[in-house]
């Protein structure tokens, strides 16, 4: 890992496993659209949470999601990954750029004493768009002062390696140690 210039980590089932129930969470979003009046579109949470800007509901099914992820992440078990990164400390610049909010990633890291290891966070609520969008990605290496091209996003993903090709860094999947 050290031949790289940077590593930035996915969060959850990466560093750690948020213990949230994405199906009730789904179920929570779906919720907000009929409390709304609204016809909820089909798709999964994500999809649902794309849809919540034409429907004028974005704050609040954001708002739903965090809920489930900062309490999933205060008791989050901690993955093997987590202990690679307190053993980088110091040698490479590290960053978490996560599909969860940012606060849920702090959260977690702080449970696991990993934050004072990471140098920059960035979660789905940190810029305008989400993986597999670069920019989260990208925000993420400058944030730690490193280039696209010396840097390795660690994820668990095909998602998380979509954003590593389209931010154009290496990209490692978190099984592969």
């Amino acid at each position: 890992m050290t031949e790289y210039e940077a590593i930035v980590y996915d969060l959850d089932g990466t560093l750690v496993d948020l213990a949230v129930d994405w199906g009730r969470v789904t179920a929570d979003v779906r919720a907000v659209y009929e409390d709304a009046g609204l016809e909820r579109p089909g798709g999964d949470l994500w999809e649902l949470l794309g849809a919540a800007d034409d429907a004028g509901l974005r704050s609040a099914v954001e708002s739903t999601i965090a809920a489930h992820e900062r309490e999933g992440a205060r008791s989050a078990p901690r993955l093997p990954r987590a202990d690679e990164l307190r053993n980088l400390e110091e040698s490479v610049p590290v960053g978490v750029c996560s599909l969860n909010c940012e606060r849920a990633c702090r959260i977690a890291l702080e449970e696991h004493g990993l934050l004072e290891s990471v140098d920059a966070v960035v979660g789905r609520d940190s810029v305008a768009t989400r993986k597999p969008h670069p920019e989260p990605l990208l925000e993420t290496v400058r944030g730690i002062g490193a280039s696209p091209d010396g840097t390795v996003f660690v994820g668990d993903s095909e998602r998380d390696e979509v954003t590593a090709r389209r931010a154009g860094t290496a990209f490692e999947y978190v099984d592969r140690q």
